[in-house]
């Protein structure tokens, strides 16, 4: 069994500008397929949980450690080819304006938007449901 990092996403619907989450879980599992299908059943029971909508979007990503992780440990990374410049990239894809950079018990204050994957490394899967 190895490690994996799941990245699924959700829509708060209730929530003002109905934001996009993206949370990334880790999971030992025995594939990538694996790791995607215990990712996205507990991105079901989140998403009940929460009151939120599961977009039917995971990526899962081979840990480089095995056994026990070290702090530091890498458990996420996307390559994706882009001809843009570097301060342009980071607007489109991370600095969109858009953003939540806090929260409180009061919700939200702004509006969030996902933005779309374009590529991905070798050790990522990707899988879109229904």
């Amino acid at each position: 069994m190895e490690w994996y990092a799941v990245r699924c996403v959700f829509q708060w619907n209730s929530w003002r500008g109905s934001p996009f989450e993206e949370r990334i879980t880790l999971w030992r599992a025995s594939s990538l397929a694996s790791a995607i299908e215990l990712g996205e059943r507990e991105a079901g029971r989140y998403a009940s949980e929460n009151g939120v909508t599961y977009v039917d979007f995971a990526q899962a990503y081979a840990l480089r450690e095995s056994g026990e992780l070290s702090p530091g440990a890498e458990v996420f990374s996307l390559l994706r080819d882009s001809p843009l410049p570097p301060e342009e990239y980071v607007t489109r894809f991370y600095d969109t304006g858009g953003n939540i950079r806090g929260l409180s018990t009061r919700g939200i204050e702004g509006s969030a938007q996902l933005a779309h994957v374009e590529g991905c490394g070798s050790n990522v899967a990707v899988t879109r449901s229904g």
